[in-house]
């Protein structure tokens, strides 16, 4: 068993700054940045969002809208019509079945359209605090290339990572996961010199041997 608590012990020294990257002051702008911010960087979801969240920001601003007015306005997000479905009919069901609040259990958030565990995870640890481990493609990479975990789809780290993370640090644990993967564990040549628990680090074990 890799010793998980100092793994993150290192990871939070080195980012101390981390956390969610996505701009919002509800719950309702979280989740409706977090479903634009699917194959999309958190950058760009923040400038399209800073328009967009002046003129609506309600659930009940969002079901008046057509899914055409909707695309107009996230187009530059990529996958805009498929998300300004998600988004229309999503803020359709919070003003039917939850007087347009956003509920705050995985159970009802993964019944909206458009929202898996990685979002629903996003929204429970961020806008309510429930402790949560979304896995988002860099968690996936970072925590099973380290070796913390090893499994085969985002949802089986997440079960994984619950099981070695202590509950108390899930929800930030995913923001440092996130960090070290963006800014060093990258996808493509990570910046292994350079990296504070490269001693913790199958891949970087296997690498030197």
């Amino acid at each position: 068993m890799k010793n998980v608590n100092k793994i993150l012990d290192l990871l939070e020294e080195t980012y101390p700054d981390a956390k969610c990257e996505l701009n919002y002051t509800t719950a309702f702008e979280l989740l409706i940045a977090t479903i634009l911010s699917a194959q999309c960087t958190d950058v760009r979801v923040n400038k399209v969002t800073a328009e967009l969240f002046k003129k609506y920001n309600t659930a009940e601003d969002f079901s008046k809208l057509s899914i055409d007015e909707i695309s107009s306005y996230i187009k530059s997000c990529g996958l805009y019509k498929s998300k300004a479905q998600k988004i229309k009919v999503t803020s359709e069901m919070l003003c039917e079945l939850y007087d347009g609040e956003v509920p705050n259990t995985l159970e009802q958030l993964i019944k909206l359209p458009g929202v898996g565990r990685k979002t629903a995870g996003v929204v429970l640890s961020n806008a309510f605090n429930v402790p949560a481990i979304a896995v988002d493609t860099h968690v996936f990479r970072v925590s099973n290339r380290i070796g913390i975990v090893n499994t085969s789809t985002p949802e089986k780290t997440e079960f994984a990572l619950m099981e070695v993370i202590p509950k108390n640090r899930w929800s930030h644990s995913h923001h440092v996961l996130i960090f070290h993967g963006r800014r060093m564990c990258k996808a493509r040549n990570p910046e292994c010199s350079n990296c504070p628990i490269k001693n913790y680090c199958n891949y970087y074990t296997n690498k030197t041997v």
